[in-house]
């Protein structure tokens, strides 16, 4: 355990170890970083016995707590999870390491030959909650990008979070990496987030990853740039043109796969034209355990379901519950997703390209999908390997924060002798 008892004098030495580990990381190639990385998989693997006994602690502390059925699911691991974890680093290693690479190179007709090169961001704080995944996804997708990390994860699964880190720094160990390229902060004090996002020298981002209120405390209170989204309230529009089928299979997915991940559908849109044929369309989301909130419109078909209220419509339920309204076509949908959504992902389900490429175009969401689940909206999934999280804001990263989005970049400028005039 860490000494706590002086916690600016902690922040500043921990971000002056993890600035000095950026300059070992930059003399790393690739062949190191993956090497760490996969040593890092080996020693999840090996440690499948300790990392079960923290998670049990954990998971009795949130019982006992009183976290909610889908924050348990977030927090539980079990030997298939664990696995997944350890692919995931692998998935990691066959990404192309983007240190270095030249996004543009021109030559001036004064002979200059101009670059500009993909450099890692520097020291990255990412603060995160209940979710003990983070710390690997964090520390190996910084570390790929040639980046330090400094993490704070939350108290409901800290016992996890340092068996998985202590599984990262062996791996940094076993190949001759600095392990100050991955640190951890082992307390739940939450004067440690305010020193974090105070802490304008240490860090060149902050990263939340979490509930609403530590999104908003740590957009309000940063002086450090925050890749951040405030919540997943997501939403699926049903156009008159869809095939209800696919609409009823897409929904049930979207929603019940996983209902506390930040990609899970909130909200559905259904065109008024296609209200006639709610039942069909929720049926099987509400067969496996959703409980439905709606417009006057749908109750017309779906007399049962409870009437939704207009907190609802603004509501990231992260459970098996989905409100629905029906709207005036592709305007009233997107409307309606203007004035509730938060920017993360929206589906469009339409046979018609034409519509489907209207929403894509018009959406102003970081992801917009067309005929398909919005539990989609991930790293993994998008081939990125892991990520850190989904930004929902318009500067620097947008969507999925994966290697590239933890780069930027730097003009190299070569000459031959010039002088300017």
């Amino acid at each position: 355990m860490t000494d706590f008892d002086d916690i600016p004098a902690l922040m500043h030495n921990m971000g002056a170890r993890a600035r000095a580990a950026t300059s070992q990381l930059a003399k790393a190639g690739t062949t190191q970083k993956n090497a760490a990385l996969n040593a890092a998989a080996a020693a999840l693997r090996a440690s499948v016995p300790e990392l079960l006994e923290a998670n049990a602690k954990d998971v009795t502390f949130g019982e006992e707590k009183g976290l909610s059925a889908a924050m348990i699911d977030r927090l539980v691991l079990d030997e298939s999870r664990i696995e997944a974890i350890a692919q995931g680093l692998e998935a990691i290693v066959a990404l192309p390491d983007p240190v270095g690479d030249v996004l543009a190179n021109w030559q001036r007709p004064n002979g200059l030959d101009i670059s500009r090169v993909r450099v890692p961001l520097g020291v990255i704080g990412v603060i995160y909650e209940s979710r003990p995944n983070v710390t690997v996804d964090a520390g190996s997708l910084c570390l790929k990008a040639g980046n330090a990390v400094i993490l704070r994860g939350g108290s409901d699964a800290l016992n996890t979070s340092k068996a998985l880190h202590a599984c990262m720094q062996a791996g940094l160990d076993h190949v001759g990496l600095p392990v100050d390229a991955v640190q951890l902060i082992d307390s739940p004090d939450r004067a440690l987030v305010g020193a974090m996002l105070g802490h304008a020298t240490g860090f060149d981002v902050i990263v939340p990853r979490g509930g609403k209120s530590l999104v908003e405390r740590v957009q309000n209170e940063s002086r450090v740039p925050v890749f951040a989204h405030l919540e997943g309230i997501c939403h699926i529009y049903v156009d008159g043109g869809a095939d209800v089928q696919m609409a009823a299979k897409i929904i049930a997915n979207a929603k019940m796969r996983r209902p506390g991940v930040c990609g899970a559908v909130e909200t559905v849109l259904i065109d008024k034209a296609l209200a006639a044929k709610a039942a069909d369309i929720l049926g099987s989301v509400e067969a496996a355990g959703c409980t439905l909130k709606v417009d006057p419109i749908i109750a017309a078909t779906l007399p049962d379901a409870e009437r939704a209220s207009d907190e609802d419509w603004s509501t990231e339920y992260l459970a098996p519950i989905l409100s629905v309204a029906a709207v005036d076509g592709l305007d009233g949908a997107l409307d309606h997703i203007e004035r509730y959504g938060s920017g993360h992902t929206e589906s469009i389900i339409t046979e018609s390209a034409d519509t489907a490429n209207a929403f894509l175009k018009r959406c102003d969401s970081a992801i917009v999908m067309h005929n398909a689940s919005t539990q989609f909206a991930d790293g993994g999934e998008f081939g990125m390997g892991a990520e850190i999280g989904i930004a929902t804001g318009r500067m620097h990263a947008r969507g999925p924060v994966g290697l590239e989005q933890l780069t930027s970049f730097q003009y190299q400028v070569r000459g031959t002798g010039q002088t300017r005039p």
